[in-house]
């Protein structure tokens, strides 16, 4: 059976211990410490894909895993629509606009996926679309096109993303596999959401695919 994605929270919350960027996690390198999950269930998932196609010729949920895959010729997501192609699971139900939130799940992007975003915090200020956008370029994981977060081995294994919005302090933290890898300030905004999957960018391959499992939303204790 799939593990149950709303998770009891305790009752006591406890303060995060606040670190130093070069010292480790405690808690077993645990990104989640201080987060309470929320509840997720398929009603929160909601599938954007080319719109002339039906959601199951872009998207599949077998055995716990959230399968997505797009082709850069497909059309958008609406016909007015100017995007690129893009196969996205868009969590609804907690769109955010202030405190401490967190999305984690384990992902997995097969060899020759490459200029596709498959992460983003949607909503951004002064021009930006986004907060965040992690793409993968030939099997190096990246922020926006610049920062390498995991250089050259993201291909054909599963990793746990851990990406921390503070919307107060406005900086945007990203573990990869429990380690810290990057701590950036936002784009500002109004108004957020996480998305995952498949958004072609530049110098995209014909074929982009990332498949998604264990995805939780989380809010940091008051």
């Amino acid at each position: 059976m799939c593990s149950i994605h709303f998770l009891l929270a305790s009752s006591t919350c406890f303060l995060p211990l606040l670190l130093p960027e070069t010292s480790a996690w405690p808690y077993g390198d645990d990104p989640t410490f201080g987060f309470l999950p929320l509840p997720l269930n398929s009603s929160n998932f909601d599938i954007q894909k080319p719109y002339d196609l039906p959601v199951n010729e872009r998207y599949s949920f077998v055995d716990c895993v959230h399968r997505l895959w797009v082709y850069n010729s497909d059309k958008p997501l609406s016909p007015a629509s100017p995007t690129a192609p893009r196969t996205e699971i868009r969590i609804r139900g907690y769109d955010y606009t202030s405190g401490v939130w967190q999305f984690e799940a384990y992902g997995y992007v097969p060899n020759g996926t490459t200029g596709v975003c498959i992460m983003q915090v949607f909503g951004g200020g002064n021009g930006h679309a986004t907060t965040l956008m992690l793409r993968v370029y030939n099997g190096a994981l990246t922020y926006y096109r610049s920062i390498v977060l995991v250089a050259h081995d993201i291909y054909d294994r599963w990793f746990r993303l851990n990406v921390i919005h503070d919307v107060d302090e406005r900086k945007v933290t990203v573990y990869i596999d429990g380690e810290l890898k990057l701590e950036t300030a936002d784009h500002g905004g109004n108004s957020h959401y996480f998305k995952c999957g498949v958004y072609a960018q530049a110098d995209d391959s014909y074929y982009m695919e990332s498949q998604w499992k264990d995805i939780r939303v989380l809010k940091k204790c008051d």
